[in-house]
Parts: C-alpha cells; structure tokens; sequence
C-alpha cells in the first residue's frame, strides 16, 4: 500500500469521524428538544458534551491529509480544494464560537436547573436556534464539501454549493428548533 492510499484512508476516515460526530449531536439535540425533566435530558446533554471532543480530531485529520495530498498531487490554487478548505476554517470557528458556546449555555442552564421539570431558560435553550442552525448547517457545508471534492467544479460552482449547504444547513436547523405541535409545552416554574 502506497503512502497515498493511507493519506487518503486518514481523510476519509477525518470525514467520517467528524460528520457521524455531527450526526450524533443532531439526534442529542432533538431528544434534548422533548425533554421535559432534568432526568430526561441529561443524558442527551452529557452525550453531546462528550461528541464534541471528536470535532477537532475530525479537523485536524482533515486538515493535514488534505494538506499532505494537495502538496504531493494537486495545486493550491484549485477551486476544488480552496473552497473546501474555506468552508474547514468555518467549521473551525462556527463549531466552538458558537455552537459550543451555545451548547454550554444549555449546559449551565441544566445545572441551575436541578432535578424536576425544565424550567423556562433551560426549556428555551433546547430550542436555541442559533445553537441548531449551527449544528445542521456544518453538517450541511460538510455534504457540501463533499460535492465539491467529488465533482471538482469550478470556482462559482464550488461557492454556489458550500453556500447552498449552509443556507439548507440553518433553515433545517431553524425549523427543526422549533417544538412540534404534539409535543407537549413546557411547563414553566420559578426560579429556586
């Protein structure tokens, strides 16, 4: 086996890590979402803490694979491989900038919460939508990405699809935020 193949095994494997991590946290905020009691969502909230570790694993994979492989093969100057690596740097920053601090919100929101029904602000953090918009909408630059490096296209082509992704990415995230009709509405009591 040539060196190649193992970069490439690496990249792949980054992309895997990272979008099944994502994945992972879509389900974790969806359960989040119908929680109704501390007991219900900790666990979700305890798995999502703990997914969020694989990310910059995911990141750094991707990253140097993808460096060592463009280096060795292609050309830096390809839209087919600026473009994904823009659309990298915003998972980079998005991730821990504002899904991770969003995250956390929820997570201290859980602790002041204590055992017993949700009260108010933990209830309206399940919902956060720029906490869901940026979660879906990395996943959606990430099958953007994807696009991108499977057909190669040209520099708008490669723009038009990392932008289209992330638009999907916030508007799925925006309208699953939102607490559906049957699920039961919170039920709200003060503070301490």
């Amino acid at each position: 086996m040539d060196t190649y193949h193992v970069v490439l095994y690496i990249h792949l494997l980054s992309l895997l890590v990272g979008f099944s991590a994502g994945i992972v946290e879509a389900v974790c905020l969806l359960k989040l979402r119908g929680a109704e009691t501390l007991e219900a969502a900790l666990p979700w909230g305890q798995l999502a803490g703990q997914i969020e570790k694989a990310f910059p694993v995911a990141i750094v994979g991707l990253y140097g694979s993808g460096a060592y492989m463009t280096h060795h093969l292609w050309s830096w100057s390809n839209a087919w491989i600026v473009i994904p690596i823009v659309g990298l740097a915003l998972l980079t920053l998005q991730g821990p900038l504002v899904a991770g601090r969003r995250g956390h919100k929820l997570k201290q929101a859980l602790i002041a919460n204590g055992p017993g029904p949700l009260r108010e602000e933990a209830r309206r953090l399940t919902v956060d939508r720029l906490l869901w918009s940026a979660g879906f909408s990395n996943e959606g630059v990430v099958l953007a990405i994807v696009w991108v490096m499977t057909e190669k296209p040209g520099w708008g082509g490669g723009i038009a699809a990392l932008a289209i992704g992330y638009a999907v990415g916030i508007a799925l995230g925006s309208l699953l935020a939102r607490k559906p009709a049957g699920e039961a509405q919170p039920v709200f009591e003060p503070a301490g």
